[in-house]
């Protein structure tokens, strides 16, 4: 995967223990017993590591978060109900995951930054909701106050409202809820994404959550990704061409050949990864065939033509409506060949719930310009 540029191993909620340390900061429990060690052995394999927690005093999952209500930064909960992994367990099993989702009195934010630094962390995914301007800046400002290039990702379901504010202090947010892997779920993520599009780009990206090809789920109860071939193909040509961060969500141990070959096609890591960084947008829709173009840095374009009904449909694009001219070069990114030559249009026929991705190039050439063609 690294030589697809593939570049982080993130850890998420599940990782924490109990305050201490020379900085009172959230420490590991049994299942990583040497965060340090482990960070070490990432960067040495070329990699970067991620870790995850959230201002609540407890995380989605039950474990110790960056506030505390107690000055001492213990919490009642962990003596009373706190399994071996020090996650509370509530027995009655009346709340979801037992602990009140609430901000703390106390914060502990520079504590547990210091920690990570110690450790030698990457990549912070923050998680709560509704994400808050406040929460947001304290953890930005403690960040940024070291020399160490960190990604601060919010998750989720970031207020559209206050996406200025999103798009100058974080690297990434979550636009959504979670997504599933379901036609219906992964459609509605990632075709609800266009009023992001001002607030995308190099620095600041529009997350519409991780991918879910492959094997998925939480534990042991993974199950193959109920998304047809078509619709993986979908989803992964509209997350490329949206510029979202790719997260592989799925068992990597247990990567077939398709979900491989998905996630190192190096034409569609291209696309998403272009150095641009503009989000592809909608230029065109007739009936269930709905067409994203996202321009490239090189002048070429890469673009989506999506059928997202239920029956084979036909699907049009013209050079006019992308404001290219000449003659140019389609090329199926997927097959990895090029596939035809026109100075006016492509015309193909989509599967349902399936895309046509393709890159159009050269473009709008410096030579086309200025000869007068």
């Amino acid at each position: 995967m690294i030589n697809h540029g593939w570049q982080y191993i993130n850890i998420d909620d599940g990782w924490q223990g109990l305050r201490g340390g020379k900085h009172q900061a959230v420490m590991t429990n049994s299942k990583f017993p040497d965060m340090k060690a482990l960070a070490d052995e990432i960067h040495g394999m070329g990699l970067k590591i991620g870790i995850y927690s959230g201002p609540w005093v407890g995380t989605y999952a039950g474990h110790l978060g960056s506030y505390s209500d107690k000055a001492d930064g213990t919490y009642d909960w962990v003596e009373k109900y706190a399994n071996e992994y020090y996650r509370y367990v509530d027995p009655s099993k009346k709340t979801k995951h037992g602990i009140n989702y609430h901000h703390g009195k106390y914060s502990f934010v520079k504590n547990d930054v210091q920690q990570w630094m110690d450790w030698g962390i990457d990549y912070l995914k923050y998680d709560w909701n509704p994400n808050d301007y406040y929460h947001v800046k304290e953890m930005h400002d403690v960040l940024r106050s070291y020399n160490r290039d960190v990604v601060y990702s919010l998750s989720n379901s970031a207020p559209y409202g206050d996406a200025p504010q999103w798009e100058k202090m974080a690297n990434c947010w979550r636009t959504t809820g979670d997504i599933k892997d379901t036609w219906e779920r992964m459609c509605s993520l990632g075709f609800g994404q266009t009023k992001w599009a001002p607030y995308n780009g190099p620095g600041h990206w529009v997350d519409p959550d991780m991918l879910v090809v492959g094997m998925v789920g939480w534990g042991p109860k993974l199950h193959y990704t109920r998304l047809t071939p078509d619709e993986q193909y979908t989803h992964m040509s509209l997350w490329a061409l949206l510029a979202s961060p790719l997260l592989i969500g799925c068992d990597m141990a247990q990567l077939d050949d398709f979900t491989l070959s998905l996630l190192t096609n190096d034409e569609m890591i291209e696309v998403n990864q272009d150095p641009l960084g503009k989000p592809g947008m909608i230029v065109s829709q007739q009936g269930d065939v709905v067409v994203y173009a996202k321009p490239l840095e090189d002048g070429s374009m890469a673009v989506g033509l999506f059928n997202r009904g239920d029956t084979m449909a036909q699907g049009k694009l013209t050079w006019k409506s992308v404001g290219i001219r000449g003659e140019q070069t389609v090329r199926d990114l997927w097959r990895q060949q090029d596939v035809a030559k026109s100075n006016e249009e492509f015309v193909t026929e989509i599967a349902p719930h399936g895309v046509r991705f393709i890159k159009i190039y050269p473009g709008n050439s410096r030579e086309q310009a200025t000869s007068g063609r």
